[in-house]
């Protein structure tokens, strides 16, 4: 009998890069500036924006919501949506909250927020948290980050916060790594993939 054969090269190394990915995620929040090879990311809240011909294949991702219930990016499909990265734990986080629930204010009708927790303990904090900062959009709960590995391409495995924003097919349109410069950064983000203005 033809013992078994060993895992080929690819796979091993792929399956290893998802683990280091998940791990890196779990290291923390980041403000981390760059540091040349010492294998830290930029997350400095620039703005990324991808032309529409560039644009991958929409994102995939369904879970279970703070509130128990399913959430699916498929279900906002046809509108811009804003995914923001978070934990109740995270500093930089707490900073930018603000300026998360004015832009969401200021875009209604034009765009739909979700969140993705992660790293918190329990749902009860993340919740303690919408309510201290007046978060009324869904967010993913995701403890162990797994939530994540849908936008690998797109948000390094340690930045948090981060905030991606999908056009209406549902593919990555623009990404801000680290803190949101500001509420009408956001905005203006978001009026550049929907095509719409706010002030309609």
């Amino acid at each position: 009998m033809r013992p078994p054969s060993p895992a080929s090269p690819s796979r091993t190394s792929g399956a290893a890069a998802v683990l280091v990915a998940l791990l890196l995620v779990l290291t923390g929040c980041s403000s981390v500036e760059g540091t040349g090879g010492k294998g830290y990311v930029t997350a400095d809240g620039t703005v990324r924006m991808v032309d529409e011909g560039e644009r991958e294949a929409p994102v995939e991702l369904s879970g279970e919501g703070l509130d128990g219930e399913q959430l699916d990016l498929a279900d906002f499909r046809g509108t811009t949506t804003v995914v923001n990265v978070w934990g109740a734990w995270c500093a930089q986080c707490r900073h930018e909250m603000p300026d998360l629930v004015e832009a969401a204010a200021e875009t209604e009708g034009i765009a739909q927020f979700v969140g993705i927790n992660i790293r918190d303990g329990s749902t009860s904090q993340a919740l303690s948290f919408n309510r201290k900062f007046g978060v009324e959009y869904p967010s993913f709960y995701s403890p162990d980050g797994k939530a994540l590995l849908p936008f690998h391409d797109t948000i390094p495995p340690n930045a948090i916060p981060s905030t991606v924003v999908l056009d209406a097919e549902g593919r990555v349109a623009a990404a801000i790594i680290g803190v949101l410069p500001s509420a009408g950064t956001l905005v203006g983000v978001i009026e550049d993939v929907s095509g719409k203005s706010a002030d309609e």
